[in-house]
C-alpha cells in the first residue's frame, strides 16, 4: 500500500465516526430533560402558544423525521439555525472559533516549550533527582483536572496577588492563565513521550554506533536520538491537537472565554438543538482530522505503518 492509498483510507474511515457523533448527539440531546420552548416563552405560557412555538420550531414532527432532515442539511451544508435568536449555526460558531484557537495555539505552544526541555531532562538523566523532579511535575499535570486548576490559578494570580484578569478575553494579560490552566496536562504528557521515546532511541544500534566513533554525546542526545524520537512524540502531538479543543469547553467556562467551549456550554443550557449539535459537531471534526494528522504523520516519517 502507497502513501497515497493509506491516506485515503484513514480518511474513509473517518466517515463512519463522524455519522456515529452526529447520531449519538442528535438523540441524546432529545433524550435530557428540558425543552427549548420553556427556554423561549417561559414555563408559564399558555399551552396554544406552546404548541405553535413547537409547529414553528418542527419540534412537532416524529423524531426519526427530524434526523434524517438535519442529515440531509449537513449534506448540503446547511447546518441549521439557533433556536434562541434564529441566526445561521455556521456563522454563531464561526464568530467564536477565533478566540478559540487563539487560547489552543497558545497552549499548544506552552506546551511545547515546557515538555521537551523536561522529557530530554528526565531521559539524560534517569533515574537520578532530575528525571524523579521532572516525572513529578509530569504526574501533577496529568492528575489535576482543569476545573480546579484554573480557579487556583485566579485565586492566587488575580485575587492575591491582583496581576492577572481574573476572566474574559478584552484586558492585557487575559490569554495567560487560560494558557496555564490548558497547556499544563499537554505539556505533561507529551514529556513523558518524550522521556521514553529518548530513552528508547538511545538504545539502539545506530546510538551506539555513532558512539563508537567519537560523536559527542549532547550530539548523539539533539542530532541522532531526537530525530528517531520525534516520530512517536509528532504523533501525540498531532493527537493532542483534538484533545485541547475539547478540554477548551471546560477552561472557557472557568475563565470565560468567549470561544466555541464557551458557547456550546451556552447553547445546551438554553437547550438550543441546532446550536449544540453544530458546536460538539465542529469540535468532532477537529478531533478526526488531529487522528488523521498523526496518522499522516506517522505514515509519512515511519514507512513500515504503510504495510500495516
Amino acid at each position: 500500500m502507497n502513501l497515497g492509498q493509506a491516506i485515503i483510507l484513514r480518511i474513509l474511515q473517518a466517515i463512519p465516526t463522524l455519522l456515529g457523533v452526529v447520531t449519538l448527539v442528535f438523540f441524546l440531546l432529545h433524550l435530557v430533560p428540558g425543552d427549548p420552548v420553556d427556554a423561549l416563552l417561559g414555563e408559564t405560557a399558555l399551552a396554544a402558544d406552546r404548541e405553535a412555538m413547537r409547529h414553528a420550531l418542527h419540534l412537532d414532527v416524529p423524531l426519526m423525521q427530524q434526523y434524517f432532515t438535519y442529515l440531509q442539511g449537513l449534506l448540503s451544508g446547511n447546518w441549521g439555525q439557533s433556536i434562541i435568536d434564529h441566526r445561521d449555526v455556521w456563522l454563531r460558531m464561526m464568530e467564536r472559533l477565533p478566540a478559540t484557537i487563539e487560547l489552543a495555539t497558545a497552549s499548544l505552544l506552552l506546551a511545547i516549550i515546557l515538555a521537551l526541555p523536561l522529557g530530554y531532562w528526565a531521559a539524560r538523566y534517569a533515574g537520578k533527582i532530575q528525571d524523579t523532579a521532572s516525572m513529578t511535575f509530569s504526574l501533577l499535570g496529568v492528575s489535576i483536572p482543569n476545573f480546579w486548576l484554573g480557579p487556583m490559578l485566579m485565586l492566587l494570580f488575580s485575587i492575591e496577588l491582583a496581576w492577572l484578569p481574573v476572566s474574559g478575553m478584552e484586558q492585557a494579560g487575559s490569554l495567560v492563565l487560560p494558557t496555564v490552566t490548558l497547556g499544563t496536562a499537554l505539556a505533561a504528557m507529551l514529556s513523558r513521550m518524550a522521556r521514553s521515546s529518548w530513552l528508547e532511541a538511545m538504545s539502539m544500534d545506530a546510538i551506539r554506533t555513532a558512539r563508537a566513533f567519537g560523536i559527542a554525546e549532547t550530539w548523539i542526545w539533539w542530532r541522532h536520538a531526537a530525530r528517531i524520537a520525534a516520530i512517536p512524540v509528532m504523533t501525540m502531538f498531532a493527537l493532542q491537537l483534538g484533545a485541547v479543543l475539547g478540554g477548551a469547553v471546560i477552561t472557557e467556562t472557568v475563565f470565560d472565554w468567549p470561544g466555541l467551549g464557551m458557547l456550546t456550554i451556552e447553547a445546551i443550557q438554553r437547550r438550543d438543538y441546532p446550536l449544540v449539535q453544530g458546536c460538539v459537531l465542529l469540535i468532532a471534526l477537529f478531533y478526526v482530522l488531529a487522528n488523521l494528522l498523526a496518522d499522516v504523520l506517522g505514515l509519512l516519517l515511519d514507512a513500515r505503518q504503510r504495510h500495516v
